[in-house]
């Protein structure tokens, strides 16, 4: 089973990231994790990408597509495997289509967790975080025992410098325009759209029925639409 995993900042992505993996045996991989693995190992794309990091710069779709292919082809993703956060262009989307022909593996579970802005909001300005400790908070969902203070240490809570809310309604902004070509590019009939205001629970039950369906036998095709295949296909 292949998942593309898409949403908006506080949408609850990782909680249902964590599910899908528990659920269905199979990593949830983040860019994040791909680039700090990478640089890690020393690989020549580790050691591009950090150069490229250091100056501020943003890494290329090409040393990104390649370590998607590089991390896929690992033991671990033989049965299927998570991404999230890639892919983040047209371009990416086109590659990943190609590779997963080329690899001869199914077509991906494409699902985005959709959330109003208002209630993104909401989420987000409630978050606080321990400066010691790091771990976050939520004065709606997830709240300290007691007010103000972190759980573990007993430090007072901070609210992040990006979740006040003239930054969040910025970061909103740049996840639709960087997402939004790329759904569009695979098109309504392969997006899952997922009510994901609701709790975690529903939401992962929700993810769930359609990845079961997804899972059964005969019901994984090797393309993702003829116009998108044809597309990706095309030098």
């Amino acid at each position: 089973m292949i998942v593309l995993l898409f949403g908006p900042p506080g949408c609850g992505k990782g909680t249902q990231a964590g599910f899908i993996a528990d659920r269905f045996q199979i990593p949830a991989i983040s860019t994040g994790e791909m680039f700090r693995a990478e640089c890690d190992a020393g690989t020549d794309l580790g050691r591009k990408a950090a150069a490229i990091l250091a100056t501020g710069g943003l890494v290329g779709d090409d040393l990104v597509n390649g370590m998607v292919a590089r991390r896929i082809a690992s033991e671990d993703c033989a049965r299927g495997f998570l991404l999230d956060g890639y892919p983040r262009t047209v371009p990416q989307a086109k590659f990943f289509t190609r590779l997963l022909i080329d690899r001869g593996l199914p077509a991906p579970a494409v699902i985005h967790l959709d959330v109003p802005n208002s209630a993104l909001l909401t989420r987000l300005t409630a978050r606080r975080q321990c400066p010691r400790c790091r771990r976050i908070y939520n004065l709606l969902s997830r709240p300290p025992r007691q007010l103000g203070l972190c759980d573990h240490d007993g430090v007072g809570l901070v609210t992040r410098a990006d979740d006040h809310d003239a930054v969040i309604r910025q970061r909103l902004e740049a996840y639709q325009e960087q997402t939004g070509p790329v759904l569009e590019w695979y098109g309504t009939s392969v997006v899952h759209r997922i009510d994901a205001a609701r709790g975690p629970a529903q939401v992962a039950e929700a993810i769930e029925r359609v990845l079961v369906v997804k899972a059964r036998p005969g019901r994984w095709r090797p393309a993702v639409g003829a116009q998108r295949v044809a597309s990706a296909l095309r030098p």
